[in-house]
C-alpha cells in the first residue's frame, strides 16, 4: 500500500503520463529510516524538505506540518507492518500542466515503505571498493544540494560501477574535487582531522552527514573539517566512508591501489546506534 495525498491505496496505482516528475524531473524527495514506529532525525528531513520545496518555488500546503506528516509516514508503516524497520521515500512533486513552464505550483506527494532486515546501523559489507565517475560532472550550485527526482549522474555513474565491478563511485565537481558518492556523502580521516567537502562544493546536503558531523564534535582527539579534497588526498587517507540515512556508515575499504583501514568508521557505527537507543 501506499499514501497518495493522504489516502491509501494500491502501491500498483498509476501515475499520468503528464506527471511533472516523469516528464521533467520537477520534484524533491526524502529517503527516511523507521525504528519502531519513529522516524529517526525526523525534524531535519522535515526541514531540508521545506527548504528544498521553497527553493525550486513549490507551493507548500497549510496542512503541511511536521505532525501531519510524520502522522502519515507512521500510518503507512503500520499499515504496511512495517514499523518496527522500515525505509520510507516521500516524493513531492508539482502537480501536472504546462510545460517547462508550470500552470501553477501546487504539488502533490507520495508515500511509499519497505521493510528493512534490521533496526541498528551495521556495516554490510566487508569489501567496499570504490573509483572516480569522471563521465560528467557535478556543478557546485544549490540544485545540487538538494535531493530532487533528477538523479541521471547518480544514474550513469552507478552503471559505470557495475561495468566495472566496483561497489561505488565517488563524483566531482566542475573543480575535479571529489564532492560525495553514489548515494551518500564522503567522509576522509586523515590523522587527527576527518574531512568531508563544505556543501559549496556541489554535494548533498545530508541528513547523516549532519549527524556524523555532530557526533564528531563530541569526540576528543578529532577535529571535524569542511574543505575541498582533490582526488590525490584520497590516496593518502588513514579511512574513507560514505554515509546515508539508510546504511548510516559504510567504509570504504579500497580505491584504486590503496587499501584502507575501518577502525574508526566502526567505532563510529557504535557511538551512532549508542545515540540513536538512548532517545
Amino acid at each position: 500500500m501506499i499514501n497518495f495525498n493522504g489516502v491509501i491505496l494500491d502501491s500498483n496505482i498509476q501515475l499520468s503520463v503528464n506527471n511533472r516528475s516523469f516528464l521533467y524531473g520537477d520534484g524533491v524527495f526524502e529517503t527516511l529510516k523507521i525504528v519502531d514506529g519513529k522516524i529517526l532525525f525526523f525534524e531535519d528531513h522535515y526541514f531540508r524538505l521545506m527548504a528544498s520545496m521553497r527553493i525550486i518555488r513549490m507551493e507548500i500546503p497549510m496542512s503541511f506540518t511536521l505532525e501531519f506528516l510524520e502522522e502519515q509516514i507512521v500510518k503507512l508503516a503500520s499499515i504496511n507492518k512495517v514499523e518496527h524497520s522500515a525505509r520510507v521515500r516521500f516524493t513531492v512533486f508539482r502537480n501536472e500542466g504546462g510545460f517547462y513552464s508550470p500552470n501553477d505550483n501546487s504539488i502533490s506527494y507520495v508515500i511509499q515503505t519497505s521493510a528493512l532486515s534490521s533496526k541498528n546501523y551495521q556495516i554490510e559489507k566487508s569489501t567496499f571498493e570504490v573509483d572516480l565517475y569522471k563521465d560528467y560532472v557535478v556543478t557546485k550550485q544549490l540544485l545540487s544540494t538538494l535531493k530532487t527526482t533528477n538523479k541521471m549522474i547518480q544514474v550513469t555513474a552507478s552503471i559505470f560501477a557495475k561495468e566495472n565491478q566496483l561497489d561505488s563511485c565517488l563524483l566531482v565537481n566542475e573543480s575535479k574535487n571529489v564532492i560525495e558518492a553514489v548515494s551518500g556523502n564522503l567522509f576522509m580521516l586523515m590523522g587527527s582531522q576527518l574531512i568531508t567537502p563544505a556543501i559549496s562544493e556541489g554535494c548533498l546536503n545530508g541528513i547523516m552527514r549532519k549527524q556524523i558531523m555532530s557526533l564528531v564534535k563530541q569526540l576528543e582527539g578529532v577535529e571535524i573539517v569542511e574543505k575541498e579534497i582533490s582526488p590525490f588526498d584520497l590516496q593518502k587517507a588513514d579511512e574513507l566512508f560514505i554515509t546515508n540515512v539508510i546504511v548510516g556508515i559504510q567504509p570504504i575499504t579500497k580505491y584504486r591501489k590503496k587499501d584502507f583501514g575501518t577502525q574508526f568508521s566502526s567505532q563510529l557505527v557504535e557511538k551512532l546506534n549508542m545515540q540513536i537507543n538512548s532517545k
